[in-house]
């Protein structure tokens, strides 16, 4: 990062700045990450070094941490695509001359460090919002990398100036889609939507084929963090239904149908005079 934005400087070359740029990006949304992941573990309830006191507020752990970083590495990024955007179009109208060779020295250099990062968070990418966040600005500075390269050859083979604010432009329009993306995933777990995955009416009519079950309402379906779906639900139950039956078929279902493997279930038996009451919020 330091040496890209330095001869980025030297050399006057945008594109090269904005990979330095994406790069710190990279190291402050990998330790966002990182930090994240460590104080969720960390703190939930039961685990070594977490303090008994807080822990047990935290009903949940720290979890939504992860969420958040996601949401913080979107925003960075966000903001270093529109700037570039914003520079690229203010140096179409002046170019600046731009030193081909070092620059694409740099940008080389820049390539390997991306492709080594690429490979370590390519597995994770998959399970965690959180490493997707820092695997998505990682692949953007790949992306980074290799038009600097493109554009340094053009520069140096022909003298085309307009070849490195044309890159950077096309670099920021990579990552702006994909970093919506990302923000519009954590926003929805933040806001506690159901996943897209899953559909709640299919949820619950489901849960209403459980044998013993008359009705199924007040249910909720939301994210805690990336794969940890959560649902709750209000069972109502034939009277001559056993409840021990009823739900351990209904964990089952949610367990082997959704991948939900943590549910709170509460029945209620029908015309009792226990059953839940309309709530006015």
């Amino acid at each position: 990062m330091l040496v890209e934005a330095l001869a980025g400087l030297l050399t006057g070359s945008l594109a090269l700045l904005s990979d330095a740029g994406h790069m710190f990006t990279d190291v402050l949304g990998i330790a966002m990450a990182l930090a994240a992941i460590t104080a969720a573990r960390r703190a939930a309830p039961g685990q070594p070094g977490a303090r008994t006191g807080s822990a047990r507020q935290r009903t949940f752990g720290l979890y939504r941490l992860e969420v958040l970083a996601a949401l913080g590495n979107a925003l960075l990024l966000s903001g270093v695509a529109i700037y570039v955007l914003v520079e690229a179009v203010r140096r179409f109208t002046a170019p600046p001359q731009v030193q081909a060779g070092p620059m694409l020295a740099v940008a080389v250099a820049g390539l390997v460090a991306n492709l080594v990062a690429f490979a370590l968070l390519h597995g994770g990418a998959q399970e965690s919002l959180n490493v997707r966040g820092a695997y998505l600005e990682v692949l953007g500075d790949l992306f980074g990398s290799a038009g600097v390269i493109v554009a340094a050859a053009v520069i140096a083979l022909t003298g085309w100036q307009y070849a490195d604010p044309i890159v950077a432009v096309a670099v920021g329009l990579f990552i702006l889609p994909r970093t919506w993306q990302l923000a519009r995933a954590a926003v929805r777990i933040l806001v506690q939507a159901a996943p897209a995955h899953l559909d709640v009416t299919a949820v619950r009519n489901r849960l209403a084929e459980v044998p013993g079950v008359l009705d199924v309402h007040d249910l909720h379906v939301w994210t805690l963090t990336s794969g940890m779906e959560v649902a709750s639900a209000h069972l109502t139950l034939d009277p001559g239904a056993e409840v021990g039956p009823v739900l351990a078929a209904a964990r089952e279902s949610l367990q082997d149908d959704f991948r939900i493997e943590h549910a709170t279930l509460q029945v209620e038996p029908a015309g009792s005079p226990g059953a839940c009451r309309e709530i006015g919020w």
